[in-house]
């Protein structure tokens, strides 16, 4: 009995796990894109990405609570990045599309699981 529950438990984790990295996929390849980036951009600018990213929810962690101090945090955290992606882009404007493109791939996603979840209700009735 113990046996199913784990292989249950680490099949639900492995599934979630899949999605989590296909969902990570489907962001570099969006960014990517979108920003035009060359392959050795692409190497540069990800490590630089992902360690903006963990500071980003690292601070929706400090003030989950407090959209005033998780935004005043956010334009500290860009300010500090903004030179490290101009070393990696040698632009203004594509560091500046960071953030919009950012946006936008949020958007898009949370649009994608209202449908979702508008196509579930609707299967379900």
């Amino acid at each position: 009995m113990m046996f199913f529950c784990l292989a249950g438990y680490l099949c639900n984790a492995q599934q979630q796990q899949s999605k989590q990295e296909r969902l990570q996929a489907l962001k570099v390849a969006f960014i990517t894109k979108e920003l035009k980036l060359t392959t050795e951009e692409a190497q540069q600018f990800w490590p630089v990405y992902n360690q903006y990213f963990d500071e980003i929810k690292q601070a929706r962690k400090e003030h989950p609570d407090d959209e005033i101090a998780f935004e005043e945090k956010v334009v500290g955290i860009r300010k500090k990045y903004k030179e490290e992606f101009k070393r990696v882009l040698k632009d203004d404007v594509r560091v500046n599309r960071i953030y919009t493109v950012d946006k936008s791939y949020r958007e898009l996603l949370r649009k994608e699981l209202q449908n979702r979840q508008r196509f579930r209700k609707f299967e379900n009735k």
